[in-house]
């Protein structure tokens, strides 16, 4: 029992390990008990999972709330709403990933359950190496702060984030580099062919392969934005990783929710945009008021405010006739 009652990047490992525990039961669930026959996802059946994990991040955030106090729980949950909301950028890439290779919808869920299992790891590690950092360079949290309020400004900027995937560099590489099959083969990322050269039977990745590669570094480019975001809500190893992961949880089931409504939120990138910009510039404005930290409950409701005028502009736009 001592041994679980040890210190572990701030926080007992009883709770690391009751969180990661968490995750696995959900994940075995997920696709053991929900999708293990593989079918479409339609979108009741999404908004009620989306639902479900939403309901049970906010529920650990009462569990951080009780266990590490109010500050804590303010800051996880500004945490969860952030990593939400910018993971909604995500939702865009993965339906033109998916649009472009032609992965049908009933293959999605399989590639998007395995993305997650990476983002976990690779989160792990970049949350990881960031908390280090910063216990290190109390002074890189400025310059988190600073690329927060670039990336902010530059989102902005006409033209932003348009992009061509027939031009990406990783795609090319790969389609260059390794064999890679025309056509899908069922919910395979790899199948066995012949080599049209020397007629062996030789492996070939897939299309759902090169979709589950390109979402995976999609997340990457994504954390890059996001982990410092969180950073500059918090240096708790422990709030910044629950909320990145719980966030990213209910991500796949609400692609499926949004995915074809996309058209709706065609503003959202401006106050995902502005949110950068606000929380970048969170460190610099506690410093110049001698604040200690800026208040964990305005930050909380200047957040709402922003995301809330993105979506309700958004749905007002689009829902006027051209």
């Amino acid at each position: 029992m001592d041994l679980l009652t040890n210190l572990f990047l701030g926080q007992p490992l009883w709770m690391w390990l009751g969180f990661l525990g968490l995750v696995a039961l959900l994940l075995a669930f997920d696709l053991g008990v929900l999708h293990r026959d593989g079918h479409e996802i339609e979108v009741r059946e999404s908004l009620m999972l989306s639902g479900f994990y939403i309901a049970l991040g906010l529920a650990f955030g009462s569990f951080v709330w009780w266990q590490l106090g109010a500050q804590s729980g303010l800051e996880y949950l500004t945490g969860f709403v952030v990593e939400k909301s910018l993971a909604m950028d995500n939702v865009f890439v993965i339906a033109m990933i998916f649009g472009y290779l032609a992965i049908p919808r009933h293959l999605q869920h399989r590639v998007l359950f395995w993305g997650i299992l990476g983002v976990i790891v690779l989160r792990a590690l970049m949350i990881g190496f960031g908390a280090t950092l910063v216990s290190e360079f109390g002074w890189l949290l400025y310059v988190f702060a600073a690329f927060l309020i670039f990336t902010g400004i530059r989102m902005m900027m006409p033209g932003h984030g348009e992009t061509d995937l027939s031009k990406n560099p990783v795609l090319v590489f790969m389609k260059r580099r390794f064999r890679v099959t025309e056509q899908l083969h069922g919910d395979k990322f790899f199948v066995r062919q012949a080599d049209p050269k020397t007629g062996r039977l030789v492996r070939y990745m897939t299309p759902l392969f090169l979709a589950l590669v390109m979402i995976e570094i999609a997340d990457v480019i994504f954390a890059v934005d996001s982990v410092p975001a969180i950073f500059a809500i918090t240096t708790d190893p422990y709030i910044v990783y629950t909320s990145n992961i719980f966030a990213i949880l209910g991500l796949r089931a609400l692609y499926f929710a949004l995915a074809a409504i996309l058209h709706r939120f065609a503003y959202l990138k401006q106050a995902l945009a502005f949110l950068l910009v606000f929380i970048g510039s969170k460190i610099f404005v506690a410093d110049l008021l001698g604040w200690e930290k800026f208040p964990a409950e305005w930050s909380l409701g200047i957040t709402f405010v922003i995301l809330a005028s993105g979506i309700g502009y958004s749905l007002w736009r689009t829902a006027k006739p051209n």
